[in-house]
């Protein structure tokens, strides 16, 4: 493993993301999610980790298993229709993960879903942290739209989670 990566998660204070993502950006994007799940059936639930821990680094768990892990702590698996959609990005290392439920087994194809992780990463080095995360959750709501009918139903909460 290597020191930069160490150094990047141990010495990247909370502080720091807390102070990008404060609580007007918080809002706007809790409003975006509203916004965009009135378009259609899915369940879009944001994270956002500053750092990943020291007994995490030293299982050198990737943020893709990190992004696994919190799906299923957060319990995004956990809808009527097998649609949630957690959009994960630990800060540290500019990373976004995107995990989808089954329910988009078929309709939406990983492939979809890594060009929207790469499409964000690329608005994180051009636009503050809200605004790529907005634009991600308007892109992902566009995807879920075409293949999940609007519904009344909202089963997870709206409001990022910043870890």
């Amino acid at each position: 493993m290597s020191a930069l990566r160490w150094m990047r998660h141990l010495l990247f204070p909370g502080l720091r993301l807390r102070s990008v993502l404060n609580m007007q950006a918080l809002a706007d994007i809790e409003q975006a999610v509203m916004a965009t799940e009135a378009l259609h059936g899915g369940e879009i639930q944001v994270v956002v980790e500053g750092g990943l821990d020291l007994p995490t680094l030293l299982r050198r768990q990737s943020g893709r298993e990190r992004a696994l892990q919190v799906f299923s702590d957060l319990r995004v698996w956990d809808t009527q229709h097998n649609n949630g959609v957690l959009i994960y990005v630990l800060w540290a290392e500019r990373e976004v993960q995107i995990v989808a439920d089954r329910g988009y087994n078929e309709r939406i194809s990983s492939q979809q879903w890594i060009e929207l992780c790469m499409q964000m990463r690329r608005l994180f080095a051009e636009q503050p942290i809200a605004t790529a995360l907005v634009a991600g959750v308007q892109a992902a709501g566009a995807m879920i739209a075409e293949v999940f009918p609007a519904a009344d139903t909202n089963e997870l909460p709206d409001r990022p989670v910043v870890m």
